[in-house]
């Protein structure tokens, strides 16, 4: 069982912050295997998937009271008949008792949780193995995390293979989407879920891909708010606020997994052209994983000058995340428009280097060069 502190860290802080954690991450993310991983002498693993599990929690507070180790998890929770009663008694009536809970989606997403525990759980969004977790990968090079993507069996894998990622993409609708929201037509989600892999770090006009798919707009809709709550994809707002002719309503999505994204756009094999949007997926899924209580945002203006990630300090100070997988393609210009409107904040170029960052001068600005770990060093320290 490879070993994943960092997460298993953000475990257990949320345990010291509330009973619950709630476990969410898509499918083959590794929920289960991170979950026993936990230490086998002290959890009470609750597989929830088995028909006779319905019967062993029938009545939550004998199982709670006779449960004798102090962790409890419940993999796959949503599949109880009324897991949100389950769960409200293990935390209020056994406060002792540390409580783990998976699932695909966000405990709300599901029709069967009927009160969603405000403040008795945290959120834990497990994502794709993350750019500083690939030496316990077997020392999984970098090229190969942005080709198989960041499930473990994929990484893992000596070989890319098309059928892991078809299958899961099929297995996607019926187990998930189909379960927590009842969409009837498997052929127009997975349509429109193909579509956001290919286009995958651009911007979203949903006008204009209803008319391209033949789906209502309406029906996108839906789907694409199900994707989101399930962590297939993630929504990147446009950053404004006094700029001239800025974007302030058109997102950006990303893909949950460079592998998926790949495999959509037909990238076999990867060309050193299609580095580094794969490259700004992984700085993403890092500040997703490390900064989950910030807010990343993007900018561009009406001229298509665009700023990676923005991530706001305070009312006067804003940092600013451009990416790139070659330092050297980095572009100035739309960064010093940028900080013609915004002058306070730091600069960043996150690229795939050793160092882990050094500031240096472009075009009259401070910029400061550096891999993810020290992004993350520089934002954690101003805050």
């Amino acid at each position: 069982m490879i070993p994943r502190p960092f997460w298993l860290n953000r475990i257990q802080i949320s345990w010291q912050e509330a009973p619950i954690v709630w476990l969410a991450g898509v499918r083959r993310i590794g929920k289960t295997t991170l979950a026993q991983s936990l230490d086998p002498d002290s959890i009470a693993y609750i597989n929830c998937d088995l028909p006779i599990t319905h019967d062993i929690v029938a009545d939550p507070e004998l199982f709670f009271r006779n449960c004798s180790s102090p962790i409890v998890v419940f993999d796959e929770v949503h599949q109880l008949r009324d897991p949100s009663m389950v769960l409200k008694i293990g935390a209020d009536l056994f406060p002792h008792l540390k409580i783990m809970a998976t699932g695909s989606s966000t405990l709300a997403a599901s029709r069967k949780f009927k009160d969603t525990l405000a403040g008795r759980k945290r959120l834990v969004h497990l994502t794709p193995v993350l750019w500083d977790e690939l030496p316990a990968f077997e020392n999984a090079p970098l090229l190969k995390r942005l080709y198989h993507g960041g499930l473990p069996q994929a990484l893992l894998s000596t070989t890319k293979q098309p059928g892991f990622y078809r299958e899961w993409i099929d297995s996607f609708f019926a187990r998930d989407i189909q379960r927590l929201f009842a969409f009837r037509n498997p052929d127009k989600f997975t349509m429109f879920f193909e579509y956001l892999m290919r286009q995958s770090g651009g911007q979203l006009e949903m006008t204009k891909t209803a008319s391209a798919l033949g789906i209502s707009r309406p029906t996108l809709e839906s789907h694409l708010s199900a994707m989101e709550i399930t962590h297939a994809v993630t929504m990147v707002r446009p950053f404004f606020g006094g700029g001239h002719k800025e974007i302030i309503k058109m997102p950006k999505v990303y893909g949950f997994d460079t592998g998926f994204v790949g495999f959509c756009r037909g990238w076999d094999p990867l060309r050193p052209d299609d580095y580094g949007i794969l490259w700004e997926h992984l700085v993403l899924e890092y500040l997703q994983a490390h900064l989950y209580n910030r807010t990343v945002q993007y900018w561009r203006d009406a001229n298509g000058r665009e700023i990676d990630f923005i991530m706001v300090r305070n009312r006067n100070e804003v940092d600013t995340i451009e990416c790139k997988w070659n330092p050297d393609q980095f572009n100035p210009d739309a960064l010093k428009i940028f900080r013609n409107f915004y002058n306070q904040g730091n600069n960043y170029l996150v690229c795939p280097v050793s160092v882990t960052g050094y500031l240096k001068r472009v075009s009259g600005m401070d910029i400061c060069l550096c891999n993810p770990e020290g992004l993350l060093r520089s934002l954690e320290k101003i805050g």
